[in-house]
């Protein structure tokens, strides 16, 4: 990518330098460029060309630090309260989309330049953060810093797409990018990083430009505390999906393979994973990169024409959290918050007081009709 021209450039950084990453896509090498806002906040830049563009206008301004965790003594968990996000961006306009590319002469946005491939930065709303303030004790609870990340991983600079239409290229550098943020965050002492994508109003999305999030947290979340019980304890996922593959098996590509885990929890709910077992992407190898990048948008593309609709859903990535490496099975979980056309899937008293969800499509019935549709 040549250097754009433009009006004065609004540096402001006090970082401002480009990387060849040690990975290829298709043989081409990554490139990352890291920049430092004008409010201090890291932005990073991800792409198959070198990024050269000076940066544009800036908004400046504090950045909300505050938060705290709570443990709640009954369910035995943390959790951490955020109340500064109350005022966090909520369905701006096209307009005044804050993950759109900046533009010269016109307002500044959360990326001060006006043409990039993929964008990772700072939240500005975080809920965990590494200047977390002590929290001030409260009542009979145990208490601690909300200490930890929340990136923003924008996919590119045009309004609408998902992970379906943005192309096998882009998905590859997205996961170039996930694998780099696993490597640096985990590399920084965090205990467990998780890449997500809410997608659609029935999630919650408030903002619609194709994005998606990575959290990094202080402490070992107790979904993934159980997992990797289960793992070391002799769980072997590897065997299971060979058990029930012929019934269950959506699609596969590579090395990987898509399937409705015969004890999902919500209608279409599909996962994704390497046959062997393999702790996180930063293991796969090169077929199990495209392998995985394809079934990726393929689930996507499943699901919009099963609903007919661009389908609301929530994706996470399970690797293994620190210290667990050695017997944990990565898997990309779907969640597809649509059980038929036009009928949503809500989680009801029973499933939020218990954690036992209903399920009202049977698995292997999932995965047949997600298979028939070629």
């Amino acid at each position: 990518m040549k250097p754009l021209a433009h009006g004065k450039e609004d540096t402001g950084a006090m970082c401002d330098n480009s990387l060849i990453l040690s990975r290829t896509i298709a043989g081409q090498a990554v490139h990352r460029r890291q920049f430092t806002k004008r409010d201090g906040r890291d932005i990073f830049l991800y792409g198959l060309q070198s990024h050269t563009e000076m940066p544009l206008k800036q908004d400046g301004g504090e950045v909300a630090k505050g938060g705290e965790l709570r443990w709640h003594p009954l369910r035995r968990e943390w959790n951490v309260y955020a109340p500064h996000r109350q005022n966090r961006t909520f369905k701006p306009s096209k307009a005044n989309d804050p993950l759109a590319p900046s533009r010269p002469g016109g307002p500044a946005t959360e990326i001060p330049f006006s043409d990039f491939e993929l964008a990772v930065f700072e939240n500005k709303f975080t809920s965990l953060h590494a200047g977390a303030p002590q929290p001030v004790p409260a009542a009979d609870i145990k208490m601690a810093r909300a200490k930890g990340r929340c990136d923003v991983v924008v996919y590119g600079p045009h309004a609408t797409g998902n992970l379906s239409s943005i192309g096998q290229d882009k998905r590859r550098l997205l996961l170039s990018t996930w694998i780099d943020r696993y490597e640096t965050l985990y590399g920084e002492g965090h205990k467990f990083v998780m890449p997500f994508e809410n997608r659609g109003d029935e999630v919650g999305v408030t903002l619609h430009h194709p994005h998606g999030q990575i959290y990094a947290f202080p402490f070992v979340p107790n979904v993934q505390k159980q997992a990797a019980s289960a793992f070391a304890e002799g769980y072997d996922l590897s065997k299971s999906i060979k058990t029930c593959e012929s019934d269950y098996k959506v699609a596969d590509a590579g090395g990987m393979v898509a399937w409705c885990p015969p004890y999902a929890r919500f209608p279409y709910e599909v996962w994704i994973a390497s046959r062997g077992s393999k702790a996180g992407p930063w293991l796969f190898d090169e077929t199990d990169q495209d392998g995985f990048a394809h079934l990726l948008g393929d689930i996507t593309r499943r699901y919009d024409e099963l609903f007919q609709r661009p389908t609301a859903y929530m994706l996470s990535l399970h690797a293994a959290p620190a210290g667990s490496e050695g017997n944990f099975h990565f898997t990309a979980q779907f969640y597809p918050l649509l059980r038929a056309p036009n009928r949503v899937k809500y989680l009801a008293s029973v499933e939020q007081s218990t954690g036992v969800f209903t399920v009202d499509v049977m698995p292997e019935i999932a995965a047949k009709t997600l298979r028939s549709l070629k």
